[in-house]
């Protein structure tokens, strides 16, 4: 089969596209031929580096195809469980950026009805990762405010769009006003410049006192604004930091405001079941950037580290 491996760390020159094994089955998996798979930043930072992963590897959280000879559509929840432990596809096993994949038939589901193979790619990670933030994490209730920085990124469509399902109101950050204005076209109440607008005052302004919950995986450049923006009682959910992990802690915002600090990392079997549930009753729905070809990965590396694309890169599957 044909797919994207590392055999070295480093820049998108690095990724191979090239004939590689078939994988085998094992008991309980089952043989998927892909369709489509999306890109996520996990790729990037495998790709230049991470100990834990060994090389060659084939890169790719999220995939979307038809079990092996039949026509039965089916996308993967990418967290498995092993052992009691967090295994991520991609990370701890060759991924989805190829032709075929094996993984275990429970982390297979159908497709739901209306979406393609590569808006069925776009979704898995990013909207359980965004369901165990806002759900689970930090309990969120309808007609409640949530501050989502970044809309560009897939964590972040993902966030904007369950929260709209779940009934919430959502103001967006970028500093791209073609992106924020595409950002109100999918659904956000209110959208607002990083880099030209003063966030916590028009937060504020728009939300009647600060956002009730701020989603924030950027870290050191938005992590005063974040404390700053949630009101009185606010709930602060962390998946990453982008720009750095350690800001100045500024705890008297914490205690003075009574915020909770919450830490969220990618999700449970339950937390993707909540996400799929509210996209397969048409309630929320996945953001596709823009659709390489499987060989052209290295192009669609290079869009993400440059952070052009609002929602999911997607690579289609010959």
């Amino acid at each position: 089969m044909k797919a994207i491996r590392i055999h070295e760390d480093g820049g998108p020159e690095v990724l191979r596209y090239e004939d590689v094994p078939d994988p085998e089955p094992r008991e309980g998996e089952a043989l998927v031929e892909l369709r489509a798979a999306s890109l996520n930043h996990l790729d990037v930072w495998i790709r230049k580096g991470l100990p834990s992963v060994p090389k060659p590897r084939i890169l790719g959280a999220d995939g979307a195809g038809v079990l092996a000879g039949t026509e039965e559509r089916v996308v993967i929840n990418p967290g498995i469980l092993s052992n009691g432990k967090m295994t991520i596809v991609g990370e701890t096993m060759d991924g989805t950026h190829a032709q075929l994949i094996a993984v275990p038939r429970d982390y297979l589901h159908p497709i739901p009805a209306g979406l393609s193979f590569e808006e069925a790619a776009a979704f898995p990670l990013v909207f359980e990762t965004a369901y165990r933030m806002l759900v689970t994490r930090a309990h969120l209730q309808e007609g409640e405010w949530v501050l989502v920085w970044g809309i560009g990124g897939g964590v972040a469509t993902a966030a904007m769009s369950l929260a709209k399902a779940l009934g919430a109101q959502v103001v967006v950050t970028s500093s791209s006003d073609e992106k924020l204005a595409r950002a109100r076209e999918l659904g956000a109440d209110a959208a607002v410049n990083h880099e030209t607008d003063d966030v916590v005052a028009r937060v504020k302004e728009i939300t009647g006192g600060g956002a009730h919950v701020v989603v924030d995986d950027v870290g050191e450049a938005t992590w005063k604004r974040t404390l700053d923006a949630a009101r009185a009682d606010g709930r602060v959910v962390v998946c990453g930091a982008t720009t750095g992990p350690n800001p100045p802690a500024a705890l008297h915002r914490v205690w003075w405001k009574q915020l909770s600090i919450l830490g969220s990392t990618m999700g449970t079997p339950d937390d993707f079941k909540g996400a799929y549930d509210l996209i397969a009753a048409g309630k929320a729905k996945p953001v596709v950037d823009r659709v390489f070809q499987l060989a052209e990965a290295r192009a669609a590396h290079e869009r993400l580290e440059a952070g052009e694309q609002l929602g999911k890169i997607v690579l289609a599957i010959p």
